[in-house]
């Protein structure tokens, strides 16, 4: 028996030959102008290793974003027009600014404060007066002096401010130069691998559209931060003046008459369809009284026990041990009946989720087209700040529990329809092929296949869609929703650190005993299969 040995031979990357004049060619149809020069550039950046840029671009370190903008290196454009303009502002300041305006207005205040003291003192009829207004007046001159003096150091320091913008500016053309063509190079290597997304050569439209931002931008920022009275122009947006130009003179503002329409509106939608709205929130509190007399109407130990025990099935001992510690918490403190009721609204804001968004994540999930119409709904409810839906919550169904589930329903429905249609889009076609093959009608379809494959999506959507109804608690509390949420609006009104800490851990385990169950009883499903 003799053993076998396999020479490997291994091969330096300076080994590797490499077609010259392909590579050539191929820059040359990147770069366009100057071709031949980022040939030479890119051989030196492909044969050096080490970290020091072995190019200087002389033309990117003179011309900068220009530079930059022509060869559409935006990344690098952006970056070094507001690196630039940062070094012409310290300029600006020292060669035709004001260091010291600022100080010296405030000197100027003060000394004419201690002038009107000085005449009030020499007004005064009494003694003890015009000894109070001189000290004061004295003690504000003093004041007046030391800013006056700060002003005059801070205006000595304007040749200092210039020479060292002019060292930033100097410090950030010789980057732009030396790192232009590795830039450059990278860019060249992106072109290879995606020549359609990528820009290439230099265009004229790149290097105009370049000049007008920097012009747009630059001088406008310079003259803001180095003139001592910029144009108001530039400090705040002419509403006013706008809105005369639209809607006339003595009209008002664009505001206030587009909130005026906004609001005649609402209250004419809201007076018209009174009865529809009356019968939404009827059937929402039906669901939250129902969920209401289940866990504040029972004995407080049979809920407690029944809640301990469907932890203890669903997720085992341990998240047992934890909800029967949290409960213990809840009721210690006594926060048991307002936890409960934090739970059925809670309850009632999911269930309503779950009955409307799961069949229509369903249908999305099947409807490429209706889920295209839907989802900028979705990514409405979703990102809306809750404070701005709460008005025309306020304004269709009043105020108080009902109302506050609504507003639940709103920011917490998305997530329960998206990972439902998600998991409906990710049954395997094949799978459903089969079925359809053996026999399977349209409903077995969606009964038996569809539904227990996109079950672990559908279920990880209810879930987002409780901790999420959980989180606008707070919030509904605002127009009058009950649970816990009104316990921490209480403690901030009257800034009650104490009581917004502890209900403020009661809501944290209650949120954290309903995930903990519901991840536990995933985690059992996942076992099983």
């Amino acid at each position: 028996m003799t053993d076998a040995t396999t020479e490997v031979k291994v091969t330096a990357a300076s080994d590797i030959e490499v077609d010259r004049d392909a590579l050539d060619a191929s820059i040359n149809e990147f770069t366009g102008a100057n071709g031949e020069y980022y040939v030479k550039a890119f051989h030196k950046i492909h044969d050096t290793t080490n970290a020091i840029p072995s190019t200087f671009n002389l033309w990117a370190a003179v011309l900068g974003p220009f530079w930059a903008a022509s060869r559409a290196i935006w990344g690098m454009f952006w970056s070094f027009l507001i690196l630039e303009v940062i070094a012409w502002v310290q300029i600006g300041r020292g060669a035709w600014g004001n260091p010291g305006a600022e100080i010296g207005e405030r000197a100027e205040r003060q000394l004419a404060r201690a002038e009107q003291l000085r005449q009030r003192a020499a007004d005064a009829t009494e003694q003890a007066d015009m000894e109070r207004f001189t000290k004061l007046a004295e003690n504000i001159q003093k004041a007046a002096d030391s800013s006056l003096e700060q002003a005059a150091a801070a205006q000595a320091e304007a040749s200092s401010i210039m020479l060292t913008g002019l060292a930033l500016l100097l410090v950030f053309k010789l980057v732009q130069g030396f790192y232009a063509n590795q830039i450059y190079e990278r860019q060249y290597s992106r072109w290879r691998v995606d020549p359609e997304n990528t820009e290439s050569g230099r265009k004229n439209q790149n290097t105009v559209l370049g000049a007008i931002l920097t012009a747009a931008i630059g001088p406008l920022i310079v003259y803001k931060f180095t003139v001592a009275s910029s144009l108001p122009l530039l400090d705040a947006f002419p509403e006013t003046s706008v809105s005369e130009m639209i809607l006339g003179e003595g009209g008002g503002t664009l505001f206030s008459s587009i909130a005026n329409w906004l609001e005649a509106r609402i209250d004419r939608a809201a007076a018209a369809g009174g009865d529809v709205f009356d019968g939404i929130v009827n059937g929402v509190r039906t669901v939250l009284d129902a969920l209401t007399v289940a866990l504040n109407g029972s004995p407080w130990p049979v809920v407690m026990l029944v809640i301990v025990v469907t932890a203890w099935r669903a997720a085992g001992p341990r998240v047992a041990i934890f909800t029967a510690a949290s409960l213990a918490y809840i009721a210690l403190l006594g926060y048991w009946a307002v936890a409960m009721e934090t739970v059925a609204l809670v309850g009632a804001a999911v269930i309503l989720c779950v009955v409307f968004g799961i069949p229509l994540g369903i249908w999305f999930g099947k409807s490429r087209r209706a889920y295209n119409i839907a989802e900028p709904v979705l990514d409405l409810m979703q990102t809306l700040p809750a404070f701005v839906y709460l008005i025309p919550i306020i304004a269709f169904f009043g105020t108080g529990n009902p109302p506050g589930i609504l507003a639940t329903i709103i920011f917490g429905m998305p997530p329960v329809i998206r990972l439902t249609a998600l998991g409906m889009r990710g049954v395997p076609g094949s799978i459903k092929e089969a079925a359809v093959a053996f026999g399977a009608s349209r409903w077995q379809l969606l009964k038996d296949v569809e539904i227990p494959l996109a079950l672990p999506s559908i279920m990880t959507g209810v879930n987002q869609t409780i901790l999420m109804c959980l989180s606008m608690v707070v919030i509904i509390s605002l127009i009058g929703g009950g649970g816990l949420g009104k316990e921490i609006l209480e403690a901030l009104q009257y800034a009650a650190k104490g009581p917004g800490l502890l209900g403020g851990f009661a809501i944290l385990f209650v949120a954290m005993v309903l995930d903990r169950i519901i991840q536990g009883a995933f985690r059992r499903e996942d076992e099983k299969i």
